[in-house]
């Protein structure tokens, strides 16, 4: 049975990308912050897999990926994975899905530095981290890394800078991962969904809305929270379900042949078409307008 570990699996994408692989008959060491989060994952997994044949198995994982003494218990545990196989030849791990973020939001004039630190360190080299620690068991199985990116790693948008940076950020690290790994028979595909609707957002609006606007700039920035509460409303109303973007998380896993990008949704599909034909100015006239600012 294949084996995947997925960061980030409490909520959203993880969480439907857990539940997703394990149904389907891997063991999937999910990623949590939260015992309790964990404890749910499993609970779910057995209600909705009451009266089925097969499947896999859920192991929910104490990890935070800014943490550097429980990404190395990860990776113990992929190993111990490994030495349990019944296949010796087995790495003990087919597949890394890179998913843990957070979104931090505002006037980048106004982003708090400690904050700007927080979002790459958790998106970025939280990521990254988690990569080197594992590559080895990837590299044995001759396995597939999934980064999770967004239509955001391809265009900015207002108030939106730190998190979208972080997805450029992944959108290098993962063109660069498949080159540097090609020697190694490792597999390496971005996933850049479009709007979907998840809690993180409602998280981020949290962070907008405890924004302190100095009353000299109020004129530059006194709409950030219509406008931040805007988009959000616009991601719930057409976001796509985390569960369609767990699927094409399982294609990429299991295609015979993996693409390097895949973008998911209508509205992600429309934005990279858009960007690529029309001059940067006017694609800045297409998004002020969307956004209202």
């Amino acid at each position: 049975m294949p084996a995947a570990l997925i960061t980030g699996a409490s909520t959203g994408i993880g969480r439907a990308t857990a539940l997703r692989l394990a149904r389907g008959g891997w063991t999937v060491l999910a990623g949590v912050r939260d015992p309790a989060a964990g404890e749910m994952l499993q609970r779910e997994l057995s209600e909705g897999s009451a009266g089925r044949a097969g499947g896999g198995r859920l192991i929910p994982l104490a990890l935070d990926v800014t943490d550097a003494e429980q990404i190395s218990a990860a990776a113990r545990r992929v190993e111990g994975e490994a030495a349990d196989s019944s296949a010796p030849a087995q790495g003990g791990l087919d597949a890394l899905v890179n998913n843990a973020g957070i979104v931090v939001g505002g006037p980048l004039e106004l982003v708090p530095l400690p904050e700007l630190r927080r979002q790459l360190e958790v998106n970025v080299v939280g990521q990254v981290a988690v990569m080197q620690a594992v590559l080895p068991a990837l590299r044995r199985s001759r396995g597939r890394i999934v980064v999770l990116s967004s239509v955001g790693g391809r265009v900015a948008t207002p108030f939106l800078g730190p998190y979208q940076a972080s997805k450029h950020a992944l959108e290098a690290f993962g063109d660069a991962l498949r080159l540097e790994l090609r020697t190694s028979q490792v597999r390496v595909a971005l996933i850049e969904p479009g709007s979907v609707a998840t809690p993180m957002w409602d998280k981020g609006r949290g962070d907008v809305d405890r924004l302190s606007i100095p009353p000299e700039l109020h004129a530059q920035y006194g709409h950030v929270r219509a406008a931040v509460g805007k988009a959000i409303e616009d991601t719930s109303r057409r976001g796509v379900p985390p569960e369609q973007v767990a699927q094409t998380i399982e294609q990429a896993l299991t295609a015979r042949r993996m693409k390097a990008r895949y973008v998911v949704g209508r509205d992600a599909r429309a934005i990279v078409l858009l960007h690529g034909l029309l001059p940067d100015l006017l694609f800045d006239r297409v998004v002020r307008r969307a956004m209202g600012v």
